[in-house]
């Protein structure tokens, strides 16, 4: 499974990978479809890293979303996983961490949620 491509996820999110180094890591951009805030959606940069790149057909990574747009950062963690046909499939669990004005408000400030993305180039 190589993450390097185009991929969207159910909601209609495009997330673009670049090529990943041979550490692991790699950075892209991240356009999501939807968002709580009425301001413009930017395309957001993304960095990340891939559990022992080359070495597993279906690897574990993880990366991280600084929305332009918003005073929010996002945190994914998946697996890829490619079926007996070939098509690759990202399966994701991410945090959002909005910021809030007081400690107080920190319970409201977090939210969890999946995302499934397949190729589209």
């Amino acid at each position: 499974c190589d993450l390097q491509g185009l991929w969207r996820n159910e909601l209609g999110s495009n997330m673009t990978v670049l090529a990943t180094n041979t550490a692991g890591t790699f950075s892209g951009s991240y356009h999501t479809a939807v968002a709580a805030t009425n301001k413009q959606i930017l395309v957001s940069p993304l960095q990340g890293a891939q559990q022992h790149p080359g070495a597993k057909r279906q690897p574990t990574f993880g990366f991280t979303v600084q929305w332009q747009f918003s005073d929010s950062t996002t945190a994914f963690v998946g697996q890829c996983f490619v079926d007996h046909h070939g098509k690759e499939t990202l399966e994701t669990t991410w945090l959002l961490r909005e910021e809030v004005l007081s400690h107080k408000d920190t319970w409201k400030a977090t939210r969890v949620g999946t995302s499934t993305f397949t190729r589209i180039k």
